[in-house]
């Protein structure tokens, strides 16, 4: 199942609910959330500076992904940004793809 990297920085609304509410609030909330659009969340975390949670997440597809970083983002209480990740596996198997690309010859 695709791999996926999660960052979150919460509004000021999400900050105070998080403070209302505590953080494993927060955490289920997302675990529930990934599970209903058929994902599941590997690691929660919360973290200081620009993020204000770390999460990864298997979801079945970039939509799914997607899904869930709308609602979020629709809520109101925080902003997502959505990364997806590689194995090394398939970044070997990216790495020896051939495509029609043909770098110019000023950048070689």
């Amino acid at each position: 199942m695709p791999k996926f990297l999660i960052t979150v920085s919460y509004t000021i609304d999400g900050a105070k609910g998080v403070r209302k509410e505590g953080g494993s609030s927060r955490e289920q909330a997302a675990r529930s959330a990934a599970e209903s659009l058929g994902g599941k969340v590997e690691a929660f975390y919360f973290s200081f500076g620009d993020q204000d949670a770390v999460v990864i997440a298997d979801f079945p597809t970039a939509a799914a992904a997607a899904g869930l970083s709308l609602a979020v983002a629709a809520a109101g209480g925080a902003k997502c940004k959505t990364t997806p990740l590689l194995t090394s596996a398939e970044m070997d198997h990216a790495s020896s793809a051939k495509t029609a690309w043909r770098s110019d010859p000023c950048c070689r």
